[in-house]
């Protein structure tokens, strides 16, 4: 593994199916991942953008679209800021308590983790099983599904599309911190057996020795944007979700009424009953599909 830093993130696997693009108020499938967001009641013109954090910088490099889009905008707001002091890296490795990983793996795969975080910055003996799973997630996604390219040193889609607004000198702001999200992943399984966490554990270190990418289909489906955002359905997860979603959505609308916002957000968080597509509209915006590339 490269000197790279680990960042928690949330992968939510959703399985859904696209269809051609059409106005969102008509349909619930639009082949996109941006959503142009205006109001009769402002001269403000702001953009929704779901992610997928393995992505990087190759694919939004290639969403001409999506780039003019960001251009345009004064302010650019996503889940969290990487606040050097207050990343995942700096709040795992400020814990005293350790893992004992020989109740969560096996002598192989403890043996396969040290190899992979021999040169990391991050001490993953302080990290929980929970946090492990969502990095080991994370990285068979990038590495395997992805082939992620070497000179890509992009943490994720979303820390990318930052290094491109602060290139561009547009503002960040964060709707969480780097501490919340790390609370969230790790309350969501709470309870959770040690046997289930042993079992994911062995699967997706197995999934990354055996380099099989049979189960790459979440990527290949974003890449193609193959997903129905399923507006009428009901939010299956609220500590995720439904809470995130209500508590965003209060910070967004504030924000829009003042300036030029590109949102970029995981994309489940664009979808479902409690999704934000259906909030803003709520509220008044209008929707409109827009082609990324």
């Amino acid at each position: 593994m490269t000197n790279r830093k680990i960042t928690i993130v949330l992968f939510l696997i959703l399985t859904s199916t696209f269809l051609l693009g059409q106005n969102v108020n008509d349909t619930l499938r639009v082949k996109t991942i941006l959503f142009k967001i205006t109001s009769q009641n402002s001269s403000k013109t702001s953009y929704l953008f779901g992610t997928h954090h393995a992505f990087g910088k190759s694919f939004f490099d290639s969403l001409t679209k999506a780039n003019q889009a960001l251009e345009s905008c004064d302010l650019l707001i996503k889940e969290n800021l990487n606040i050097p002091g207050k990343m995942a890296e700096d709040i795992i490795n400020q814990r005293t308590a350790e893992t004992k990983w020989d109740k969560y793996l096996g002598k192989n795969e403890l043996s396969f983790i040290e190899n992979l975080f021999a040169t990391s910055p991050t001490d993953f003996n302080k990290m929980t099983p929970t946090e492990m799973y969502v990095f080991l997630n994370r990285h068979f996604k990038q590495q395997l599904c992805l082939n992620k390219s070497v000179n890509d040193t992009s943490l994720s889609l979303d820390d990318y599309i930052s290094f491109r607004a602060t290139e561009q000198n547009i503002e960040l702001y964060g709707l969480e911190t780097t501490k919340e999200q790390i609370d969230l992943v790790n309350k969501d399984v709470e309870g959770m057996p040690r046997r289930s966490h042993k079992r994911r554990l062995a699967n997706i270190i197995n999934k990354i020795r055996t380099r099989n990418t049979d189960e790459c289909s979440e990527t290949d489906w974003y890449a193609k944007m193959e997903i129905d955002y399923q507006l009428n359905t009901t939010c299956g997860n609220t500590l995720i979700l439904t809470d995130r979603n209500n508590k965003w959505i209060k910070k967004i609308e504030e924000f829009l009424e003042t300036e030029n916002c590109f949102i970029a957000v995981g994309l489940s968080h664009l979808m479902y009953e409690c999704g934000l597509i259906n909030q803003l509209k709520e509220l008044g915006y209008t929707m409109t599909p827009i082609e990324v590339k």
